[in-house]
């Protein structure tokens, strides 16, 4: 089975950052509990743009994330009060491969 790999893009509000600091390291401490998560980086560009990418191993863990009713209240709140815009993108992973050099 496939892992699946969220890209959530952002603008936050002028007047979101610090609620939404609080919030978004609790759904990161939270994320890291969720059976088949595999890991998240979240990114800032020099035009303000925010992008996150989480990766859980499969859809059915990653439906269970998007579902978590915590989760849920976030997105809410990230629509009510925190972004200015955003777009998402979550796709099944058809292919990976990294590459580590021993220091």
């Amino acid at each position: 089975m496939p892992q699946v790999i969220t890209v959530f893009r952002n603008r936050l509000r002028a007047d979101a950052a610090p609620e939404y600091r609080d919030v978004a390291v609790e759904m990161s401490r939270l994320a890291r509990t969720m059976p088949g998560y595999v890991e998240h980086k979240a990114f800032t560009a020099d035009d303000g743009e925010r992008v996150t990418l989480v990766t859980f191993a499969d859809r059915a863990s990653h439906d269970a994330w998007r579902d978590y009713p915590e989760h849920r209240e976030a997105q809410a709140a990230g629509i009510d009060r925190f972004y200015a815009e955003y777009a998402i993108q979550v796709a099944d992973v058809t292919y990976a491969h990294r590459f580590e050099r021993d220091a």
